[in-house]
């Protein structure tokens, strides 16, 4: 499946990160720790031009814990300190604050040497449609100070916002690529919610996503859907949508003549896999070896 969404305002987005680099002391990318590499665009590096940066990974209370500190110790070995995170409940976010000072503290020991009493660390929030940077916001702000929403693309605009004494952030809209060269890449997006649901083929990113289970969490597919899927060949396409059909079935999404409504069990599929029903499920894994590139 190649996806392309690249709504104008994330055009815009871009132009006003670069603008906005000079006045921005650590940039905190957000991730979904379901999909850390899917979820990061592939340009960021180019457009932040080396800033100092913390990675959260949202949603962790969503993906898999043992999948995610691998993930922690993927960007490590990049040179990068990731913190697992739950923007909803709060959890871990009271370290956001002491890491982003750590990443300068060099900085701040210059200007104490010197007597000058540093100011609140500015950072800029980035990350891709629906990974829950308003989300973070409002958590660190402790205030309803940035619209959310459960669709991508809520965020318009920026805004600096007051995070305590500490910290004051800067949002700006999420910002996908133009084009996903690995349909590895556009099928996670899709199956975690990071795309527009009307340009969505259900049954696609579905079959994606029970094929991926299948492979990696048949006991979540026995636990949730009552199914054995020991033994299904993932090479045999049919397989996979049989137990697609077997999950339509028991959840009853039939048409007439008691066939599956298969579109009506992706949906169903899917929105079970992103409300956690499922349990804690990962759809990627550093050695999944994922494809970045992108066609400009």
């Amino acid at each position: 499946m190649t996806i392309q969404w690249f709504p104008g305002h994330m055009t815009r987005a871009r132009r006003q990160i670069e603008e906005k680099l000079k006045l921005i002391d650590v940039v905190i990318e957000l991730l979904d720790a379901r999909i850390p590499l899917s979820s990061r665009n592939p340009m960021i590096d180019e457009i932040l031009q080396g800033k100092p940066r913390l990675v959260l990974l949202n949603k962790f209370d969503l993906a898999d814990p043992q999948t995610t500190q691998a993930w922690v110790a993927y960007f490590k070995r990049k040179g990068l300190d990731a913190l697992p995170i739950d923007a909803v409940t709060g959890n871990q976010m009271k370290e956001i604050v002491p890491r982003s000072q750590a990443l300068l503290k060099e900085k701040i020991e210059r200007q104490l040497r010197k007597g000058i009493q540093p100011r609140a660390v500015r950072a800029l929030i980035v990350g891709i449609p629906n990974v829950g940077k308003s989300t973070l916001i409002n958590r660190l702000a402790g205030r309803k100070v940035a619209a959310t929403g459960d669709k991508p693309g809520v965020t318009k605009g920026q805004q600096w916002i007051k995070a305590g004494s500490e910290l004051e952030l800067l949002d700006t809209p999420g910002i996908l690529w133009p084009k996903f060269e690995d349909p590895g890449v556009g099928l996670r997006l899709a199956a975690t919610g990071a795309i527009r649901d009307e340009v969505l083929p259900w049954e696609e990113v579905a079959f994606f996503a029970v094929k991926y289970m299948v492979q990696y969490y048949e006991e979540a597919l026995k636990e949730r859907f009552s199914l054995d899927v020991e033994g299904i060949d993932l090479e045999n396409p049919q397989e996979v949508v049989e137990v697609m059909e077997a999950i339509g079935r028991k959840r009853g999404c039939l048409q007439s003549g008691g066939r599956v409504d298969l579109e009506k069990a992706s949906t169903l599929i899917l929105r079970d896999l992103r409300a956690g029903k499922m349990g804690r499920i990962s759809l990627e894994h550093p050695d999944d070896g994922v494809d970045l590139s992108v066609e400009r």
